[in-house]
């Protein structure tokens, strides 16, 4: 499964969060594989994809930023997926 990964930043976390990922990076765990990201220019929120094969994955990685992020995790799929089973092909 795909996932589209909000993160929002808590208030003065950001140079914490910076931190910690020079010292042991994205923590990700074994099943769960990291595609890409945007940061929004005011520095606020992370976007990521990320794949894995439940959400309970994402939910033990989430448990290791979450003392300085708020995630919002959202099961996506391509435009071509989504479109293909709405016409059921």
């Amino acid at each position: 499964m795909i996932f589209m990964v909000i993160e929002h930043f808590k208030p003065g976390s950001i140079a914490l969060i910076g931190e910690r990922f020079q010292r042991s990076g994205r923590m990700l765990p074994e099943g769960v594989t990291y595609h890409a990201s945007w940061v929004e220019s005011g520095g606020a929120r992370c976007f990521q994809v990320m794949e894995a094969a439940n959400p309970d994955l994402l939910r033990s990685w989430v448990s290791l930023w979450d003392d300085l992020i708020d995630f919002e995790i959202v099961p996506v799929q391509t435009s071509a997926e989504f479109w293909a089973t709405v016409r059921g092909e």
